[in-house]
């Protein structure tokens, strides 16, 4: 999930399913109140299994408890024995993201095993350790893998399902209220790999090119929603650039205060220099009503599906390019906006969460 977002309810789910009830042991490395993407996913999985008429416990490494209430039993930082006891316990087991150290009592009990892939099984420089080596050994012994992006399943497990993450519909929406006044919106931490310093250096170099055309060039604006190590460098590549009429540091926004700057947008940049594994920033975005403009490395391009525009990852040119194709465009930004009512669809919590249920009820 996109950074500055906190804890929110979420909106159960109406499917019911047929099958018996099942006993799902749940298996979350992190979870809430922890923020990120697969925290969010994890509850959002856990809340529509439960709703569908199953047993859920959710077991996690997330100590902390919160003053947050499920629909399904939470069990936290488990010892050795506690995990035997939920292993024994469970008809089927769900590993949202491999976590080796929380399943490896299905060595002994064998229940039937799907397994979720987010993100790379490799260190984020490329290299595989031995602790990837077991995750991928991991895979083999499910019976069935699922991956998030058709990226994730080539690179990691061809014989994955693929099915897309879910954006949460009931928080990132379209508020007419609010007057879509400015331009560019960067969502992300503020770090290396998410191309924070990439996009300014595309505003500066767009601006520039604006300047040339004979138009004013403070029209221009970029926002950059987020915290992180490398806030003080950015701020000093803005002062250095002479943008700071045109960029603005919001730090970290909080919900509805995320949602209503995301609406005040017309675009949403997503200049990952890193391969993302999804890019749910993206569809949370779209659904705010902003255009997206993503690098074309990983699973991005599947987060946007026809609802936005691609460049070549890590290169500035190539992003201008991007920029220019859709800035005062309003026939293709229009076009790109009706798409993204189709593809937003296909993300919603209630059908993508219903597909992986179908999975582990096949499975057992």
């Amino acid at each position: 999930m996109s950074t500055g977002t906190t804890h929110h309810k979420i909106v159960l789910l109406p499917y019911k399913s047929n099958m018996k009830r099942l006993r799902i042991l749940f298996l979350s490395h992190r979870f809430s109140p922890d923020i990120g993407g697969i925290e969010v996913h994890s509850e959002v999985l856990a809340n529509s299994f439960a709703q569908a008429g199953h047993e859920v416990r959710l077991v996690t490494w997330t100590p902390t408890v919160g003053a947050k209430n499920f629909t399904f039993a939470v069990v936290r930082n488990p010892g050795m024995f506690q995990l035997i006891k939920e292993h024994r316990w469970a008809d089927v087991v769900f590993e949202n993201n491999p976590s080796v150290r929380l399943a490896w009592p299905q060595v002994f009990f064998r229940r039937p095993l799907v397994i979720a892939l987010h993100t790379w099984i490799a260190r984020t420089n490329g290299t595989v350790s031995l602790l990837d080596k077991l995750k991928t050994r991991r895979l083999a012994n499910a019976n069935k893998v699922i991956a998030c992006s058709k990226a994730v399943r080539l690179r990691c497990w061809p014989d994955a399902a693929v099915i897309e993450n879910p954006y949460q519909e009931n928080l990132f929406r379209i508020l007419p209220a609010i007057s879509r006044q400015k331009e560019f919106v960067f969502l992300g931490r503020l770090v290396s790999d998410k191309g924070a310093d990439l996009a300014i250096h595309a505003i500066h170099k767009f601006i520039a090119a604006e300047e040339e055309r004979g138009l004013w060039s403070n029209r221009v604006s970029l926002t950059i929603i987020g915290e992180g190590p490398e806030k003080e460098n950015l701020e000093k590549l803005v002062r250095r650039l002479n943008l700071e009429h045109n960029v603005t540091f919001k730090g970290a926004l909080r919900v509805d205060k995320l949602v209503e700057c995301l609406n005040e947008h017309r675009f949403i940049l997503v200049p990952s220099v890193w391969e993302e594994p999804f890019g749910m920033v993206a569809l949370e975005g779209m659904a705010c009503g902003c255009v997206p403009i993503v690098s074309d490395g990983g699973g991005l391009p599947d987060a946007i599906g026809e609802a936005g525009l691609t460049f070549r990852r890590g290169n500035v040119d190539s992003f201008v390019d991007a920029i220019r194709t859709v800035f005062g465009n309003e026939e293709l930004e229009k076009k790109l906006k009706e798409a993204a009512t189709d593809h937003l669809s296909l993300h919603r919590q209630e059908p993508i969460s219903k597909r992986y249920l179908n999975i582990i009820e096949e499975v057992v």
